[in-house]
């Protein structure tokens, strides 16, 4: 696998070591990151992500992201090797000391660019956990990534590669890596950002492109969509996709083990982003919803 690395800016060698033993990114995971869908050589969506990236970094109280800094970053990794296909951006508080507590040293940025697979399909189960709503980290890209890893594994142990879980109210919430769409009575609706779903970039295009289209897409209201609603799609009474930047939109293969058939109006959307994406490489940021 080939691994472009900038940090401190300028390129690094794959191998070295970049992050000090102190950094709190390492330490506790007090840091935020965006992966981004590479499309002809370029990062798609850029400029969303770097919002999202500075909306992230606000919320958990870091200082404000050098966003040129991290633009020059994505650009010096791309234009070092052909074939990549997924670009990170890792962004820590740096240096602080062994505990809860932030230190005052500069951000860590780091830039990553990789030709890993691309995801073909999507098998996912539900697990027993559920995702905080009001915890501070809700719709955070955060590095603390830790619950998201036991939930994976537990989808892993049971051949699958996503795990779907609620919030503490039951409701349907996201994946570990992915946000939900559902079609069901000649609609697709997704959870709204209140049920602590992360707001996902490929989500918020796949509602403005859908609804470009003419496609019935809406963000649900709160608690409209029950964990229920996956037993529907089981059943055959509704239908289920999960969107992310390296997924794009894509409908659920299986569910708990079950092979789930692809909902018409999902796939007719899945084709829409496709077309779209190929013509807008970094579409303007629209107000999340």
């Amino acid at each position: 696998m080939t691994l472009v690395v900038w940090a401190g800016g300028r390129l690094r060698e794959p191998e070295e070591a970049l992050i000090a033993a102190g950094d709190h990114g390492l330490t506790v995971g007090d840091g935020v990151f965006e992966t981004l869908e590479v499309v002809d050589g370029r990062a798609f969506a850029l400029s969303r992500h770097l919002r999202r990236l500075t909306y992230s970094a606000t919320r958990i109280g870091l200082e404000p992201v050098d966003v040129e800094l991290v633009r020059e970053g994505v650009g010096a990794v791309l234009a070092e090797a052909e074939g990549l296909s997924r670009v990170r951006i890792t962004v820590t508080s740096g240096s602080g000391p062994m505990s809860s507590a932030r230190g005052t040293g500069p951000q860590s940025i780091v830039i990553t660019a990789t030709d890993a697979p691309a995801l073909t399909e999507c098998r996912a189960v539900r697990v027993p956990w559920r995702r905080n709503e009001r915890s501070p980290l809700a719709g955070v890209k955060s590095t603390s990534y830790a619950e998201n890893v036991v939930m994976m594994e537990f989808a892993r142990s049971r051949g699958a590669d996503e795990a779907l879980m609620a919030n503490t109210h039951g409701h349907l919430c996201e994946g570990t890596a992915s946000n939900v769409l559902v079609e069901r009575d000649h609609e697709i609706l997704t959870p709204p950002l209140a049920a602590g779903c992360l707001a996902g970039i490929t989500r918020g295009l796949a509602l403005e492109w859908g609804a470009d289209a003419g496609i019935p897409i809406r963000v649900a209201a709160v608690g409209e969509l029950g964990m229920d609603v996956l037993d529907r799609a089981l059943e055959g009474e509704a239908h289920l996709a999960v969107t992310s930047s390296t997924r794009r939109v894509q409908p659920l293969a299986s569910l708990d083990g079950t092979d789930l058939r692809p909902g018409a109006m999902l796939t007719r959307l899945a084709a829409v982003f496709a077309v779209r994406a190929e013509h807008d490489a970094d579409p303007a940021p629209r107000r999340s919803k």
